[in-house]
């Protein structure tokens, strides 16, 4: 049956019509302004890649360890710029605790925790991550940048502030913009810099001390002690970001608060399950169970990203099961790190930080770098070049990371391939 529209309908329908059928001349302007955004988009592009500092993905064809394979390369690759720290990426007992929750619970939870997404292994994980750390409760996110990102807008408010290391993380960075509070960021380890920002904030409802643990791009460690002295005299809170600590550094690897002595004396910590703890994804908060619950109320990245999947938190709770077992792995790090500081030292190079496993080898050009790592891979070694935006212009570095699994003959290999390349592009003699 058809149906006949007489004009006055017609006339009403015209707007419609148009809409649906955009005018040609709409068109080309759409064609337009899609192909000046794309030629803005390759500009940026040819810009990065001018400048030395475009970041290729190597795709890598077997499981995170010391030794991996990796497309295009024939044989195993000695792996040194992973956060594998305790070689437990791939360790049995972890393998097989994800294995188990899958079977167990299932692939993920397709819902956020406060809906129908809290499994009895979240809460288990929280707690014995709370028993680790020794602090009173723990909330789980989707990775410590949401961690980072949802803590600030939460706790501080525009009669608060916040007072950060200039070279913080940058998911601490983007947290902080978040928020409401005054922001005061204070001079890369200067402490006579932040007692000023502390009495300059004195008027302040609450002042938090915000620092890295431990500064990835460097290897450099925060002084905590120092910090927490001012902020007991100037009467802040102290937090501190410990993905590049935790599991690792202190006696007993609980991070850089156990390793400097001030367990008793940081109020919060935000860290990672990505990295020492398993390497799968994750990240949490520890601290006072009134903030831990405000979190699970307010803490955007938790109430709208699904649940953790089980497996994921399978294998981070034998990863810190492990670790509550036994000081043995995290112990077996300080030795193997020193012996690469130390040859490669002798042998002309410089190298950032002290005693951590990161260990930044410094060449500033960024171009220099990325080749340099090219050619390391060619003689079996997996390394990257770091250049801006991830560290400033002109401190472009190679950054290598020392795993408990990582053995005595792999760091021999590691240094001479840095010591044939380096001679090769001039950076030693």
């Amino acid at each position: 049956m058809s149906v006949r529209i007489g004009k006055a309908a017609r006339s009403l329908l015209n707007p419609v019509v148009g809409l649906l059928r955009p005018s040609a001349s709409a068109v080309s302007r759409s064609y337009a302004a899609v192909t000046e955004a794309r030629a803005l988009l390759e500009n940026e592009l040819d810009s990065i890649r001018a400048a030395g500092t475009w970041k290729a993905e190597r795709i890598i064809t077997s499981q995170q360890g010391p030794h991996i394979n990796v497309d295009g390369s024939s044989g195993s690759i000695l792996n040194f710029c992973a956060n594998n720290y305790l070689g437990l990426s791939s360790h049995p007992d972890v393998v097989q605790a994800g294995l188990d929750a899958l079977r167990t619970h299932g692939a993920g939870l397709s819902s956020v925790r406060f809906i129908c997404g809290t499994q009895d292994l979240h809460k288990n994980l929280e707690k014995k991550i709370a028993e680790f750390h020794e602090r009173e409760d723990c909330i789980l996110y989707a990775s410590c940048f949401d961690a980072n990102a949802g803590l600030f807008e939460v706790l501080l408010g525009p009669d608060d502030a916040v007072l950060s290391d200039e070279l913080n993380h940058a998911s601490i960075i983007d947290g902080i913009r978040l928020c409401h509070a005054k922001r005061l960021r204070y001079k890369h380890l200067d402490l006579s810099d932040l007692e000023n920002k502390l009495q300059e904030s004195q008027s302040s409802r609450m002042r938090l001390i915000v620092t890295d643990g431990v500064f990835s791009m460097d290897g450099d460690v925060a002084p905590l002690p120092r910090i927490c002295d001012l902020a007991e005299r100037y009467g802040a809170l102290v937090f501190i970001d410990e993905c590049h600590a935790t599991g690792f550094l202190g006696p007993r690897g609980r991070g850089t608060d156990e390793l400097l002595g001030v367990m008793d004396r940081v109020h919060i910590i935000n860290s990672t399950l990505g990295k020492a703890l398993g390497g799968a994804a994750g990240g949490y908060t520890v601290g006072p169970k009134p903030l831990i619950d405000l979190l699970r109320q307010r803490s955007r990245p938790y109430l709208f990203s699904n649940s953790l999947p089980p497996p994921v938190v399978g294998c981070a709770t034998k990863a810190v099961e492990l670790l509550l077992a036994s000081n043995q792995i995290a112990q077996s790090m300080a030795a193997k790190t020193m012996k690469f500081r130390n040859r490669m030292t002798e042998a002309g190079f410089t190298i950032t930080g002290s005693t951590h496993p990161i260990c930044p080898v410094m060449l500033g050009d960024a171009r220099l770098a990325s080749v340099m790592a090219d050619d390391m891979l060619k003689l079996g070694v997996y390394v990257i070049g770091f250049s801006y935006p991830v560290v400033p212009k002109g401190k472009a570095r190679i950054r290598v990371q020392i795993s408990a699994a990582h053995t005595e003959e792999d760091i021999d290999h590691c240094v001479e391939a840095f010591i044939q390349t380096g001679k090769k592009h001039g950076v030693i003699s």
